[in-house]
């Protein structure tokens, strides 16, 4: 039950609470076994929050969502200078989840080497950091979450088997939503009293007729799709009793769960019986390019789909032929393959769904525009621009749009990008926040606190900057890397002192009552908003940057011209109320503009200002890096 509270409301949940409380107090570690959606990181809080360690952090790690090349870095932490970009001492999970509990979730994504290195830590509670030979004891308590068959892996040898017996120690399996029909009514009311309290309308209720459309559906998805089902519901209820029409399940629910799974077992059976080769591979890849078409191309719709993360489905997707494998950057880079004119083009766009990116997605403009001309557009969805420029820069993306920091680290670690565009800076939608009953009223008490910060993100330099003026550097403050939240759980909130946030999260926590902006970037930061694309794609598609930019300065002007419509359009993508994207879209202009020099000189100082205090490895000159148009 993703965003709700770690409290278990529902008859399965109160059936595992008995054996929750007795786990709990202990600091075994436990394996929690369940498909994606049935509410594992649910179970892991109560288990936090029900312990001796609730005082302390909760830390819930993605392995599955962990790059091969960092994910020794973000687990265990690196020394400064451990390898290139490494400017300072990096603090890794177990570090930042110290005295508290630590999620593994998706387990058994977790490549080999970290395995082994995993089963050490959790023989000799201590971790090694990278670039370090010297050891640090951790005091955390871990939980493993999979959404696999470890037995299986363990046979595949993709998964070790002593660390299966070392996580393993207390499991907890959570049965699929479709098992548990009688929760489904419960749970239902739950999640739309839930959403229905946040957007400001008590009295919605659930039909007879819808709760029999829910407990018919199979619910792939499981709690995690209900919960989803119902927010959107209440964003497009408009009267006082929500329907099953505008539970939008389609004709699933009309199917029997049961009856589909004989029908499934009898069409594998047969093949079986008939194919003259292997049908597994056969299989796989039917089920990859089948859900691949459906999501449109979107990776993470096709990961969630296929219930697998997006490093395993990109494993898929290379396989098929369906992406494009990663390309050195040598000096042939930037020649298009002979054939590209002759064949269909690709325009690959990397987007977060708020912003100019976000409504020309939702709008389906683009994809009009170019129909006729033979370019498929892909968009692929990043949660914040650190991650959006890894893939800008290892050419699994064309163009893309971030905060104005980012950039600057990428260049100076020689990445191959461009600055094709800005939008205006935006210094109020950037802020440190507080609980509103913290007694935290000045910069100055922040020392000795902890503070959620997204890594690699535009609010690091806020940071940087507010702690400055009360004297104080980061070794003052304690540092928890973890994506922005909100709404946040009782826990959540015990757990943290501050939090860095940007908008439209912003927005929402300022108008949700429980947390209070203590200094935000006015006078302290620009926050410019930057459009990015890959140098090779503008030397040889440059014309398709141009329809883009054309595209992107239409959705601004109607972002600005109609900004409740727009609002309404994002409600639906973010699951974040109308009223608080409506002020977080009135903080910023959103009126693309072309490079110029007045921008390109002050990233220039900015940029300076950074290899100047030792941030940068090198120093950068910002205009080698903007696209001649």
């Amino acid at each position: 039950m993703p965003n709700s509270t770690p409290d278990l409301i529902d008859p399965a949940s109160l059936a595992f609470k008995t054996v929750l409380d007795q786990l709990a107090p202990t600091d075994a570690t436990v394996l929690i076994i369940g498909e994606t959606g049935t509410g594992k990181e649910v179970m892991a809080r109560y288990l936090h929050y029900h312990s001796q360690r609730r005082q302390h952090p909760f830390v819930a790690v993605n392995c599955g969502a962990l790059t091969e090349s960092l994910a020794e870095s973000e687990l265990f932490g690196h020394e400064k200078g451990a390898f290139t970009g490494a400017m300072d001492r990096h603090q890794g999970w177990f570090e930042a989840a110290e005295g508290g509990t630590l999620l593994l979730d998706e387990i058994g994504e977790l490549n080999p080497s970290l395995q082994v290195k995993l089963l050490r830590v959790l023989q000799e509670r201590e971790i090694t950091r990278v670039g370090s030979s010297r050891t640090v004891k951790v005091n955390v308590r871990v939980i493993a979450a999979t959404n696999i068959d470890l037995a299986v892996a363990i046979r595949e040898r993709r998964f070790r088997e002593d660390l299966f017996y070392r996580l393993n120690v207390a499991s907890v399996t959570l049965p699929p939503l479709r098992q548990r029909s009688e929760d489904i009514p419960l749970l239902a009311r739950h999640f739309l009293q839930l959403y229905a309290r946040r957007l400001g309308r008590p009295q919605l209720s659930l039909s007879d007729e819808a709760i029999a459309t829910l407990v018919d559906y199979p619910w792939p998805g499981n709690i995690r799709e209900l919960e989803n089902t119902l927010h959107n519901a209440v964003l497009l209820s408009k009267e006082s009793q929500v329907t099953s029409q505008q539970l939008r399940l389609g004709t699933l629910a009309a199917n029997d769960t049961s009856a589909g799974e004989d029908k499934l077992d009898s069409f594998l059976r047969q093949q079986l019986q008939e194919s003259d080769g292997p049908l597994y591979p056969r299989v796989m890849s039917s089920l990859v390019k089948n859900a691949y078409e459906l999501s449109q191309g979107n990776q993470l719709q096709t990961a969630s789909l296929l219930g697998i993360s997006r490093n395993t489905l990109r494993t898929h997707l290379g396989h098929l032929g369906l992406i494009k494998p990663r390309r050195s950057l040598g000096s042939h880079a930037s020649q298009p393959p002979p054939d590209r004119a002759i064949r269909e083009r690709e325009l690959r766009i990397g987007y977060q769904k708020f912003g100019n990116l976000g409504i020309l997605k939702a709008r389906q403009s683009l994809e009009k525009q170019l129909a006729g001309k033979g370019v498929s557009v892909l968009w692929s969805e990043f949660p914040a621009g650190p991650q959006l420029l890894h893939a800008l820069n290892n050419r699994e993306i064309d163009f893309g749009t971030t905060g104005e920091v980012p950039p600057l680290f990428a260049q100076a670690n020689n990445s191959s990008m461009v600055y094709v565009a800005w939008e205006p800076a935006a210094p109020q939608s950037v802020a440190l926040m507080v609980a509103k009953d913290s007694g935290i009223d000045s910069i100055a008490a922040l020392k000795g606190k902890r503070i959620v910060v997204n890594k690699g993100s535009n609010v690091h330099f806020l940071l940087l900057q507010i702690l400055d003026e009360a004297g104080l550097a980061l070794d003052d403050v304690r540092i928890v890397y973890a994506p922005p939240k909100y709404p946040l759980t009782p826990g959540e909130l015990a757990a943290v002192d501050a939090w860095m946030m940007w908008d439209p999260l912003l927005s929402d926590a300022e108008q949700g009552g429980q947390l209070q902006v203590i200094a935000n970037g006015v006078g302290r930061v620009h926050n410019h908003q930057f459009y990015l694309a890959d140098r090779a794609f503008t030397q040889h598609s440059g014309d398709l940057v141009q329809v883009l930019m054309s595209a992107l300065e239409q959705a601004g002007r109607y972002i600005d011209g109609h900004r409740r419509e727009a609002a309404a359009l994002l409600s639906v993508e973010l699951g974040i109320p109308a009223g608080s994207l409506v002020h977080a879209l009135e903080r910023r202009s959103h009126q693309t503009q072309r490079m110029n020099l007045a921008i390109i000189r002050e990233q220039q100082r900015i940029a300076d200002r950074f290899y100047a205090l030792g941030l940068l490895p090198r120093a950068i000159k910002v205009r080698d890096a903007v696209w001649q148009q």
